[in-house]
């Protein structure tokens, strides 16, 4: 019975360590501790269980081969010295029992089952954190397919200027238009340029001098005439408002695609823009 007591003792440590108890299987624990002392202030299997808990990271790194090595050592050498610890007096082979002294060896401060509850604890322990270890490693899908993680580098967001710049070097299709204003007489001074490029159907704006209008009121709306077009129906391309002194830089947004422009020009209108605009608040125009 009590081996019985012994093992029902162990499995309610494990248990206690892993997943906690109900209120009469606590009962049960604190009546076989008391029927072995050695075992009240035994943490081997709390220890085996922290040890196991920390495995649950989320950035899990490769285990170094000596980090791997020496834990493996060490545990051997736990084991080993356990087992030493509990084990018989051994006489050497070239000395008869005779010859050697009966001396009574003092009662060892660890007992077999305390001794066996570390070392099942170590070694559950070790086994557990290298299986563990092991799985999460090759079920990850990079592993798995033999191919290293590679961390993105974030591709920074280039500026209007700077892409428009990109597609002046990136094309000799760009075609380039320089701004001035529609009425000599007007007293602001605008110039600019525009470049488009009707194989990417891209292009942009530059402009120095435009005055800032209040987007309450009115907006700024690029008209694109074209070679294969009515010049009665410029292509729109797009309505942009100026909030800044100095220059600007404002994306083309055509609305259909634009063949073979001749002229870009500038009005003022209501905001939100025009479907057709009567012209008369043209402020400043570009000349392929």
């Amino acid at each position: 019975m009590s081996e019985v007591n012994k093992e029902l003792l162990l499995d309610l440590l494990c248990k206690q360590a892993t997943e906690g108890l109900s209120a009469e299987e606590a009962a049960q624990l604190s009546k076989l501790e008391q029927e072995f002392p050695e075992f009240a202030d035994d943490d081997s299997f709390e220890a085996a269980a922290a040890a196991i808990s920390l495995l649950a990271v989320e950035d899990l790194e490769e285990m170094p081969a000596h980090l791997r090595s020496g834990i493996l050592a060490s545990s051997d050498a736990y084991i080993d010295s356990a087992q030493d610890s509990i084990s018989v007096t051994e006489f050497s082979p070239e000395r008869s029992p005779a010859s050697v002294p009966a001396v009574e060896s003092p009662a060892p401060k660890t007992s077999f089952w305390q001794s066996l509850g570390w070392g099942v604890a170590a070694f559950a322990c070790i086994a557990l954190a290298v299986n563990l270890y092991l799985t999460r490693v090759q079920n990850s899908p990079d592993v798995a397919g033999g191919k290293t993680p590679v961390t993105q580098t974030p591709t920074p967001q280039l500026t209007d200027a700077e892409k428009r710049e990109q597609l002046l070097a990136s094309s000799k299709d760009v075609i380039k238009a320089e701004v001035s204003k529609a009425d000599p007489k007007s007293p602001e001074e605008i110039t600019g340029d525009i470049v488009w490029n009707s194989a990417e159907q891209k292009g942009y704006m530059r402009f120095k001098g435009l005055p800032k209008n209040d987007p309450q009121k009115s907006t700024y709306q690029l008209w694109i005439f074209d070679e294969n077009q009515d010049e009665k129906y410029p292509i729109d391309g797009g309505v942009f408002d100026v909030n800044s002194d100095g220059e600007v830089i404002i994306p083309i947004d055509a609305k259909i695609d634009v063949k073979k422009p001749t002229l870009f020009a500038v009005t003022k209108e209501k905001p939100g823009g025009v479907v057709v605009s009567d012209r008369k608040g043209i402020v400043a125009i570009a000349k392929v």
